[in-house]
């Protein structure tokens, strides 16, 4: 078997994976608000990557948690007058029906911060045990000076990180770049005994105790969003391997920035769309296309137009697909000469914006050849195949399977034409004809437009 070759933050180079077992964590969500599309590009390229390796035939355990416990998700239930266990619920249980529309596949753990503090407090106790961490009035904090090869996941220097870093404050703290890994108690906030003192974890052993313990130390790959390569991947590599002197994970894996007119889409500049109101507007079949045309480590500004054109190219692979006679059961092969291409681009770094150029390539050889009217029962097999690997599904019942694309480009300008002469009342009739087969029509002023419905 190939490797698999991924770019590896913490060396600035390929890593070729190759033991047949790989263990994935990736940093989930703190959820003190609603999950959005930069939320969604992250998790659906960690999705892609355990889909790819299992694909290729490696055997994964991937784990990704939730960070339920933190200032924000405490200032918000501050905010709303609630207890902060039910503002981490509530967002849980939204960052789920996320999951479930975009197809994302359930990870083997899915822990919450909150329920490892055993875990928590004895990686802790062994740092202060070691002499690497100390305890102040206002908690326990790590020491940066303590661990030599600070910087070498962001690649900065200790000066450096100090002029530009965000430190959390602490009259107490012997270098500002010290960080909490246990936050002594205050008025009002949620507390857990500990022999160092009453208070809460620090979010950045949060992650470290958790994946150790669920994937041991190390494990292959260590996955999140570019925004945590510092301070808390940084932080994240210091506490662990300072705790048990050998590596923590052996490559990292980081997704771009989502971007709205160029800013960062984030939560802290307004500038973001939640999720599910984008899934209500687009089928997640095609938003999970959209994002898979761009490549994980290439920062991707997020526009209806692209949106839009997702749609339509989804809209090609299912009439194609449903225009097919039935091929499956029958003694149909793959087409190998497609997969190697596409293989091949998902070895590669997870390509998928080349893995997806692939389909869409044979899709267009695949029309040339059914004007031909050659039997296309292996080029359906291969895009299904594909499809599938990719976490693209077909719709449920769409209705499709009986209507060609002509006979819906006819449908939709014979509706046009009534509504010029004002027969609004069947043009209104054709629309709602093919709404219930999940097609949307909507009208502007460069012509009308269709998209799939959501649920269809």
């Amino acid at each position: 078997m190939k490797p698999f070759r991924l770019y590896n933050t913490l060396t600035r180079d390929y890593t070729e994976i190759h033991t047949p077992r790989v263990r994935i964590y990736m940093c989930g969500m703190t959820v003190q608000d609603s999950p959005h599309m930069g939320h969604v590009r992250t998790f659906l390229m960690g999705d892609m990557l355990r889909r790819a390796l299992e694909f290729l035939g490696y055997e994964v355990l991937y784990v990704q948690n939730f960070t339920d416990i933190d200032d924000k998700i405490i200032q918000r239930a501050r905010d709303e007058q609630l207890d902060w266990r039910q503002i981490a619920d509530r967002y849980i249980q939204e960052y789920h029906q996320v999951r479930a529309r975009m197809n994302f596949l359930p990870p083997y753990a899915e822990p919450r911060a909150a329920l490892h503090i055993e875990e928590i407090l004895a990686l802790t106790r062994r740092l202060l045990d070691l002499g690497i961490a100390y305890s102040t009035p206002d908690g326990v904090f790590f020491s940066v000076d303590k661990f030599p090869s600070y910087g070498k996941l962001s690649g900065k220097k200790l000066d450096d990180l100090v002029a530009g870093a965000r430190v959390e404050p602490s009259p107490h703290k012997r270098n500002p770049l010290d960080f909490a890994l246990w936050k002594a108690r205050k008025e009002g906030e949620p507390y857990w005994y500990a022999p160092f003192g009453e208070g809460r974890p620090g979010w950045h052993i949060e992650c470290s105790a958790m994946s150790t313990h669920y994937l041991g130390q190390p494990f292959e790959i260590h996955a999140g969003g570019t925004d945590l390569i510092f301070p808390h991947h940084e932080n994240e590599i210091a506490q662990s391997e300072a705790a048990h002197e050998h590596p923590f994970a052996q490559a990292w894996f980081h997704v771009e920035m989502m971007q709205l007119k160029g800013e960062k889409m984030s939560k802290s500049t307004g500038l973001f769309f939640r999720a599910l109101d984008v899934l209500e507007q687009y089928p997640a079949p095609a938003v999970r296309l959209y994002l898979l045309q761009h490549h994980y480590r290439t920062p991707m500004d997020y526009t209806r137009e692209g949106l839009e054109g997702a749609t339509r190219a989804y809209g090609r692979l299912v009439r194609f697909l449903q225009a097919i006679p039935d091929f499956e059961g029958h003694h149909v092969t793959l087409l190998p000469d497609w997969m190697e291409r596409f293989e091949e681009a998902l070895r590669d770094d997870l390509n998928t914006p080349q893995a997806v150029g692939t389909m869409f390539a044979l899709l267009n050889e695949s029309y040339s050849r059914r004007q031909e009217g050659a039997s296309l029962a292996r080029e359906a097999l291969t895009l299904q195949t594909m499809m599938q690997t990719l976490g693209i599904t077909l719709p449920q019942d769409t209705g499709l399977s009986r209507l060609s694309e002509e006979l819906l480009e006819l449908l939709i300008h014979v509706r046009g034409e009534l509504r010029k002469v004002r027969a609004f009342e069947l043009a209104d009739h054709i629309r709602d004809e093919l709404g219930k087969r999940g097609i949307a029509l909507e009208d502007t002023p460069e012509g009308t437009r269709w998209t799939w419905k959501q649920g269809a």
